[in-house]
Protein backbone atom coordinates (compact mmCIF):
# COMPACT_ATOMS: atom_id res chain seq x y z
CA UNK A 1 0.00 0.00 0.00
CA UNK A 2 1.44 3.30 -0.68
CA UNK A 3 2.05 5.71 2.37
CA UNK A 4 -0.84 8.25 2.03
CA UNK A 5 -3.82 8.90 4.78
CA UNK A 6 -7.10 7.27 3.96
CA UNK A 7 -8.20 11.11 4.13
CA UNK A 8 -6.00 12.48 1.34
CA UNK A 9 -7.72 11.41 -1.69
CA UNK A 10 -8.26 14.77 -3.86
CA UNK A 11 -10.39 12.86 -6.64
CA UNK A 12 -14.06 13.74 -6.24
CA UNK A 13 -15.71 10.05 -5.96
CA UNK A 14 -18.98 11.06 -7.89
CA UNK A 15 -21.34 7.42 -8.30
CA UNK A 16 -19.80 6.21 -11.81
CA UNK A 17 -16.28 6.58 -10.14
CA UNK A 18 -17.92 4.60 -7.15
CA UNK A 19 -19.27 2.05 -9.59
CA UNK A 20 -15.82 1.67 -11.31
CA UNK A 21 -14.31 0.59 -8.41
CA UNK A 22 -16.66 -1.83 -7.15
CA UNK A 23 -16.35 -3.57 -10.86
CA UNK A 24 -12.64 -3.38 -10.55
CA UNK A 25 -12.89 -4.98 -6.72
CA UNK A 26 -15.26 -7.84 -7.86
CA UNK A 27 -12.50 -8.68 -10.75
CA UNK A 28 -8.90 -6.04 -10.85
CA UNK A 29 -8.64 -7.63 -14.27
CA UNK A 30 -11.98 -6.77 -15.62
CA UNK A 31 -11.75 -5.17 -19.09
CA UNK A 32 -12.66 -1.27 -19.42
CA UNK A 33 -15.19 -2.09 -22.27
CA UNK A 34 -17.03 -4.47 -20.07
CA UNK A 35 -16.82 -1.72 -17.21
CA UNK A 36 -18.03 0.56 -19.50
CA UNK A 37 -20.91 -1.63 -20.46
CA UNK A 38 -21.78 -1.73 -16.78
CA UNK A 39 -21.57 1.90 -15.72
CA UNK A 40 -22.97 3.40 -18.93
CA UNK A 41 -19.37 5.02 -20.29
CA UNK A 42 -17.07 4.43 -23.06
CA UNK A 43 -14.22 2.25 -23.06
CA UNK A 44 -11.21 5.25 -22.96
CA UNK A 45 -13.43 7.32 -20.64
CA UNK A 46 -13.78 4.12 -18.30
CA UNK A 47 -9.42 3.88 -18.83
CA UNK A 48 -9.01 7.53 -18.21
CA UNK A 49 -11.67 7.18 -15.01
CA UNK A 50 -9.19 4.30 -13.88
CA UNK A 51 -6.12 6.41 -14.62
CA UNK A 52 -7.14 9.22 -12.44
CA UNK A 53 -7.79 6.94 -9.27
CA UNK A 54 -4.65 5.12 -9.76
CA UNK A 55 -3.01 8.33 -10.13
CA UNK A 56 -4.45 9.64 -7.17
CA UNK A 57 -3.95 6.81 -4.88
CA UNK A 58 -7.68 5.99 -3.85
CA UNK A 59 -7.46 2.46 -6.08
CA UNK A 60 -4.23 -0.26 -6.70
CA UNK A 61 -4.54 -2.35 -9.08
CA UNK A 62 -2.19 -5.79 -7.81
CA UNK A 63 -2.38 -9.26 -7.77
CA UNK A 64 -3.37 -10.01 -4.06
CA UNK A 65 -1.15 -13.71 -3.51
CA UNK A 66 -1.08 -16.20 -0.91
CA UNK A 67 1.99 -15.31 1.32
CA UNK A 68 2.29 -19.11 1.83
CA UNK A 69 2.09 -20.51 -1.74
CA UNK A 70 4.80 -17.68 -3.06
CA UNK A 71 7.58 -18.74 -0.11
CA UNK A 72 6.45 -16.69 3.34
CA UNK A 73 5.23 -19.18 5.68
CA UNK A 74 5.42 -16.21 8.32
CA UNK A 75 2.76 -13.58 8.67
CA UNK A 76 2.29 -12.13 12.10
CA UNK A 77 0.41 -8.59 13.88
CA UNK A 78 2.71 -6.52 15.85
CA UNK A 79 1.24 -3.99 18.31
CA UNK A 80 4.20 -1.41 18.82
CA UNK A 81 4.20 0.97 22.06
CA UNK A 82 5.93 3.99 21.62
CA UNK A 83 7.25 6.81 23.39
CA UNK A 84 8.31 9.49 20.32
CA UNK A 85 6.52 10.56 17.02
CA UNK A 86 4.36 8.08 16.23
CA UNK A 87 4.29 9.64 12.41
CA UNK A 88 7.84 9.25 12.63
CA UNK A 89 8.02 5.91 14.29
CA UNK A 90 5.35 4.55 11.22
CA UNK A 91 6.99 6.03 8.74
CA UNK A 92 10.12 4.31 9.45
CA UNK A 93 8.81 1.04 9.97
CA UNK A 94 6.34 1.50 6.74
CA UNK A 95 10.13 1.52 4.68
CA UNK A 96 10.86 -1.62 5.64
CA UNK A 97 10.63 -4.73 3.08
CA UNK A 98 8.81 -7.23 5.53
CA UNK A 99 6.16 -4.15 6.50
CA UNK A 100 2.77 -4.80 4.50
CA UNK A 101 0.39 -2.66 6.74
CA UNK A 102 1.07 -0.31 9.06
CA UNK A 103 -1.54 2.08 11.57
CA UNK A 104 -1.52 4.55 14.13
CA UNK A 105 -3.89 3.27 16.64
CA UNK A 106 -5.49 4.55 19.91
CA UNK A 107 -5.63 2.37 22.91
CA UNK A 108 -3.21 -0.22 24.22
CA UNK A 109 -0.37 -0.19 21.27
CA UNK A 110 0.24 2.72 19.16
CA UNK A 111 1.30 1.14 15.81
CA UNK A 112 0.05 -2.08 14.77
CA UNK A 113 2.21 -3.68 12.05
CA UNK A 114 1.93 -6.73 9.77
CA UNK A 115 4.92 -8.69 8.89
CA UNK A 116 5.12 -11.08 5.73
CA UNK A 117 8.72 -13.56 6.04
CA UNK A 118 9.77 -16.46 4.94
CA UNK A 119 10.05 -18.07 8.33
CA UNK A 120 10.16 -17.59 12.25
CA UNK A 121 13.81 -16.85 11.97
CA UNK A 122 13.13 -14.33 8.96
CA UNK A 123 10.50 -12.49 12.00
CA UNK A 124 12.91 -12.69 15.02
CA UNK A 125 15.61 -11.19 12.51
CA UNK A 126 12.89 -8.22 11.27
CA UNK A 127 11.60 -7.76 14.97
CA UNK A 128 14.60 -7.89 17.24
CA UNK A 129 17.55 -6.12 14.55
CA UNK A 130 14.87 -4.00 13.00
CA UNK A 131 11.27 -2.96 14.59
CA UNK A 132 13.28 -3.34 18.37
CA UNK A 133 16.15 -1.41 17.21
CA UNK A 134 13.86 1.81 16.10
CA UNK A 135 14.23 5.09 18.16
CA UNK A 136 10.76 5.55 20.46
CA UNK A 137 10.25 1.43 20.43
CA UNK A 138 9.13 1.12 23.97
CA UNK A 139 7.39 -2.35 23.13
CA UNK A 140 6.17 -5.05 20.71
CA UNK A 141 3.39 -7.91 21.23
CA UNK A 142 4.09 -10.29 18.54
CA UNK A 143 0.59 -12.16 17.26
CA UNK A 144 1.71 -15.05 14.86
CA UNK A 145 -1.15 -15.79 12.35
CA UNK A 146 -1.65 -19.67 12.71
CA UNK A 147 -4.71 -19.59 9.95
CA UNK A 148 -5.86 -17.42 7.38
CA UNK A 149 -9.98 -17.80 7.60
CA UNK A 150 -10.96 -14.21 5.69
CA UNK A 151 -9.29 -11.36 3.61
CA UNK A 152 -11.17 -9.59 1.18
CA UNK A 153 -11.28 -6.53 -0.47
CA UNK A 154 -14.26 -6.26 -2.11
CA UNK A 155 -16.25 -3.88 0.57
CA UNK A 156 -17.50 -1.72 -2.09
CA UNK A 157 -17.45 1.94 -2.09
CA UNK A 158 -20.21 4.67 0.05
Amino acid sequence: MTQRSRTSATVPLDAISKAIIEQLQEDGRRAYASIGKAVGLSEAAVRQRVQRLVESGIVQIVAVTDPVQVGFARQAMIGIRSGGDLEKLADSIAELPEIDYVVITAGGFDLLVEVVCEDDEHLLDVLNNKIRALPGVLGTETFVYLKLRKQQYNWGTR
